[in-house]
């Protein structure tokens, strides 16, 4: 497995960056130049960077945003150590589910930051992008947001659980729809369905987010912490259990014929001949 020890970050290999000021910290994905594709290190800075915000009392919300003209385009297949290797099939599927279960944890440590976070969304958010974006407490997009969770045309499962956050949100019909045709909706769309709370132009999608963050900011920190554990409490009850059946069922189709195969026809250009195995 790609090792994921270290609580510093190199110089120039930023995947996620930290910024505060005002009573606001700015999580900016900011490899813009690969659509701020997603690996394993991306998951490793971003544990990182929140379980800083999450002792700064200064830090009353997050804004996490991203440069350039995607928020995320799901997974970067060209990041080292980007596939986990075992002597044995049951040896791989173990070390992916495992490795599954770390991402799960990184990323729970924002979802369940006591500060509330605020997502703005421009351009592509597919994949692993849209799943980011839905640990946020809500979502600020651009109309020209596009977002999709296209795993199951790769013979993958939807491995941090965005399947089961659109569930949450928008219910179980829609959340199979989309996650089992792998179909790509438009921000508008994602407005209607409640998987965005605010719908902008793209030009305004910087200055609504940062003046949605800065109003919570203003507000009272005890007050606005203990609003989302409460709603968190509830609308995550069945989370977990949910989460580690999720991790075993990524663990199972990354080691697939048919995840071989899916990215192997994605690289082709040419439709996969999934077999089930």
């Amino acid at each position: 497995m790609i090792d994921t020890i270290g609580n510093e970050v190199a110089e120039g290999e930023e995947r996620v960056r930290l910024e505060s000021a005002d009573g606001i910290a700015v999580l900016t994905l900011c490899r813009p130049d690969r659509l701020n594709g997603w690996s394993w290190e991306s998951t490793r800075q971003l544990g990182l960077l929140a379980d800083r915000i999450r002792f700064d009392p200064d830090v009353r919300v997050v804004l996490l945003r991203a440069e350039g003209r995607a928020f995320c385009a799901g997974i970067d297949v060209t990041a080292p150590g980007g596939a986990i290797t075992g002597a044995t099939a049951a040896e791989r599927t173990r070390n992916y589910y495992e490795g599954v279960r770390w991402v799960h944890e990184r990323f729970a440590v924002l979802a369940r930051l006591p500060q509330p976070v605020v997502a703005a969304v421009q351009g592509y958010c597919l994949g692993f992008g849209f799943e980011l974006a839905l640990m946020a407490d809500f979502r600020v997009a651009a109309e020209d947001a596009v977002f999709a969770l296209p795993e199951a045309q790769l013979g993958v499962a939807v491995d941090a659980g965005g399947d089961l956050r659109i569930a949450r949100e928008a219910g179980a019909g829609w959340a199979k729809f989309l996650a089992l045709t792998g179909r790509r909706i438009d921000a508008a769309t994602a407005h209607r369905l409640n998987l965005v709370q605010l719908l902008v132009s793209p030009g305004e999608l910087e200055s609504t987010a940062r003046a949605v963050a800065a109003e919570i900011a203003a507000n009272a920190p005890l007050a606005v912490q203990g609003i989302k554990r409460g709603i968190d409490a509830y609308a995550d009850a069945a989370l977990a259990p949910a989460l580690d059946r999720v991790a075993m069922t990524a663990a199972l189709t990354l080691t697939s014929e048919d995840c071989r195969e899916g990215y192997t026809a994605k690289a082709a250009r040419r439709p996969p001949d999934f077999t089930g195995g």
